[in-house]
């Protein structure tokens, strides 16, 4: 985990991590979320929207920028104040993604950071794209 605090932060400071979405994620991002959808949960239904197979909970992929503020950057100090999202391409179980956030900008006076994080898939291909708002502490 990283220690960022609000003077060590600057505008171009980026981190990464890649991770590989389970069955397992989906079990319990179902089991939490209630979210039954036949898109996430039923191979066939997916087939049928012309997937290669069941799509990952958009918000499931988005639950990693929480990962990426709270472990990475800036990690320890980080205290989410809004993530907006938008989900590019779907994702599906097997799927590697990069997670990437860069500073783009540093508030002092808010105590607040701005990043431009993304999720890549293992194909280069840009499937998420969020902008993260975190208050740090000083």
């Amino acid at each position: 985990m990283n220690h960022y605090t609000m003077e060590q932060l600057q505008p171009g400071m980026a981190e990464e991590f890649t991770v590989t979405v389970t069955e397992e994620m989906m079990a319990q991002f179902c089991a939490m979320s209630g979210d039954v959808s036949p898109i996430h949960m039923d191979a066939e239904y997916a087939a049928g929207r012309g997937y290669p197979g069941r799509v990952v909970y958009g918000m499931l992929g988005a639950a990693f920028f929480s990962t990426l503020a709270g472990v990475y950057l800036p990690g320890e100090h980080c205290l989410l104040h809004s993530v907006e999202t938008k989900f590019a391409k779907p994702v599906f179980i097997g799927d590697t993604l990069t997670v990437r956030g860069e500073v783009t900008e540093v508030n002092p006076v808010f105590g607040e950071i701005t990043i431009r994080a993304s999720l890549t898939n293992q194909d280069g291909k840009k499937v998420t794209r969020g902008l993260i708002k975190a208050g740090v502490a000083r």
